[in-house]
């Protein structure tokens, strides 16, 4: 079933109220890859009764009021992507696109969509129950942060939305808990994975660097993000506070993880898999293509690269779900009337991430001192793709599947370092598991971008490449890699890009064009590269392109197809000179 989103669908189901109603910047869609669907869906099975509005309209009331008022909170977000992020490109230019508004056309996500929800809830409906923000716009930005949009430092998202509760990370054990204390009227306070604001700091929580005191000093703002990251891990991570102005933001420790038991709870809850019909009237939603039919197999990701907020957001400890729930949900998606056959994709933040982790980390938490892959792969974590590869053969032999693709990326480094079981998986893969391409992010070739980045070198890269084609044309099929690019990164310049191009073109015999310009989102270590222009593992200084032209330039080094040329046609000389030696 559809959680309700009208009245007349209430009292379809017998519900004269809800307790709690979820306003979403997307189209509802009832995937498990839809956190409002997944909040939505976990509350219901624990008893509660919970409507969604998607995508309200802004000059009127009606839309929001439409299911009356919760009878324990209202609960935001942005969308499954951040609302600045999905109206404006990283040179600032609005978007006309959005795969998860009806009919494809940006216009019904306003920017800043949290604050703007909010603002709409205390207008229209006057509360009498918390409003809770949340999802990956929320989580992002629940301490201060820099606001590339307005290039500034702003107040935690909390201050600014002048919301109750702000939620953050992976949300379902900390909102079933928020729920039973609403219902029962007892104290939420003391809940892991949100944020308040207080009066007072919280005895025994570290205290973070004041807004007003980061939003003045680069530094402090440095000391405040590793003091804020090295307390994201469950089993390490103390409470935190942070001044703004005469109110304290308190943020409790995270949320425990849920153990396999308990995500496979999540994944197997009765999902549609489709757009609600109500907004599905206004055309189509292009986000379901690629959710529709893919399978989660994991959440978290130790890679760790600073560009990325998985590891915030999601964590650095990857949980893995059991095959039996994998398999199980299959079987399913073979009995929904739109399936064709097809799996798009088996994977999680990185797919070939699932089925291991470090042993060490699993009792104790992530080392503060060190990461698991960079800069060179840890020697207590041990790669095995033994799982994933058992978990893909059993998925081919489904009744009703006729192909299992992995779309998720794959990285190339833990490939190599599973001695045992590597070159099988990338084997299978090749053989079975690629849709025309097969996608990797290298995102940069020089190694000093590479280092800022967090990513491991282009040797992994090249080896990778070479066992691909190699098992491809074992197989006779005519497969490729696609390569995920950044350009105009902190510490990149014209003279990198020129030097990833010549590389690119003679290494990988291609032109890229999966090329984005860097975007300095919320709660990464390269956002703070981006504002403060320093490396913040170092403290030295750091070139950074600020403006958008030369940022522009970088990507067009890259994308510019005379270079790629002139090296394929060195390339092809250097091979013929070669051959008449040898002859």
């Amino acid at each position: 079933m559809f959680l309700p989103t009208t009245k007349k669908e209430m009292q379809t189901l017998g519900w004269d109220r809800l307790d709690v109603i979820l306003v979403s910047g997307d189209a509802y869609i009832d995937s498990s890859y839809i956190g409002v669907a997944v909040i939505g869906k976990w509350l219901l099975r624990h008893g509660f009764r919970v409507g969604v509005i998607a995508q309200p309209k802004l000059d009127t009331p009606d839309d929001l009021l439409a299911l009356g008022a919760p009878k324990l909170f209202w609960g935001v977000s942005g969308g499954a992507v951040d609302s600045m992020v999905a109206n404006y490109t990283a040179t600032k230019k609005r978007r006309q696109f959005d795969d998860y508004t009806p009919g494809g056309e940006n216009n019904r996500r306003p920017d800043r969509a949290v604050m703007t929800y909010v603002n709409m809830i205390r207008r229209y409906a006057k509360p009498t129950v918390p409003i809770v923000v949340g999802g990956i716009e929320a989580s992002l930005r629940r301490i201060a942060h820099y606001d590339y949009w307005t290039n500034k430092v702003r107040r935690s998202l909390l201050f600014d939305a002048k919301a109750d509760i702000l939620m953050y990370g992976m949300a379902e054990r900390a909102v079933l808990e928020l729920a039973k204390c609403l219902a029962q009227d007892k104290d939420w306070r003391q809940i892991r994975g949100l944020c308040y604001r207080d009066s007072a700091p919280k005895d025994g929580y570290l205290e973070l660097p004041s807004f007003e005191t980061v939003q003045q000093d680069k530094t402090a703002f440095i000391d405040m993000f590793h003091l804020f990251y090295r307390n994201n891990e469950p089993q390490t991570a103390q409470g935190l506070f942070q001044k703004h102005g005469d109110k304290f933001l308190i943020q409790n420790p995270p949320a425990q993880y849920m153990n396999q038991t308990e995500l496979d709870a999540v994944f197997n809850l009765d999902f549609e898999r489709k757009v609600h019909p109500a907004a599905a009237a206004h055309g189509k939603v292009r986000a379901l293509d690629t959710i529709q039919f893919s399978l989660t197999t994991h959440r978290g990701c130790y890679g760790e690269c600073n560009f990325c907020a998985i590891a915030v957001h999601q964590g650095r400890t990857v949980r893995s779900r059991s095959e039996a729930s994998i398999l199980q949900e299959a079987k399913s998606v073979t009995q929904h009337l739109d399936f064709k056959g097809i799996l798009p994709d088996v994977g999680g933040p990185t797919a070939n991430m699932y089925g291991f982790e470090c042993d060490r980390k699993i009792k104790k938490g992530p080392c503060l001192e060190r990461r698991c892959l960079f800069p060179k792969k840890c020697t207590t974590l041990h790669p095995s793709h033994r799982r994933q590869i058992q978990l893909l053969r059993q998925l081919r032999q489904l009744p009703g599947v006729r192909k299992v693709f992995v779309a998720s990326g794959i990285r190339p480094d833990l490939v190599l370092a599973d001695k045992k079981d590597g070159t099988q998986y990338l084997r299978e893969i090749a053989n079975h598991h690629v849709s025309g391409q097969l996608k990797i992010a290298p995102e940069h070739t020089e190694k000093k971008v590479l280092d800022l980045m967090g990513k491991s070198s282009m040797d992994s890269v090249l080896k990778f490449k070479q066992m691909f084609d190699d098992f491809s044309r074992d197989c006779g099929k005519k497969q490729f890699l696609t390569y995920y690019f950044i350009a105009a990164h902190p510490g990149s310049s014209d003279t990198d890009m020129d030097l990833m191009k010549k590389r690119v073109s003679r290494e990988l015999h291609m032109n890229p064009e999966q090329v984005q310009i860097f975007i300095p989102t919320p709660s990464t270590f390269s956002s703070v590269m981006y504002y403060t222009e320093r490396d913040p593992f170092t403290g030295k200084s750091l070139f950074v392109e600020k403006s958008i032209h030369r940022k522009e330039k970088q990507k067009s080094i890259l994308t510019e197809k005379s270079i790629y040329r002139k090296e394929k046609q060195k390339s092809i000389l250097t091979e013929k000179s070669i051959y008449r030696k040898e002859k």
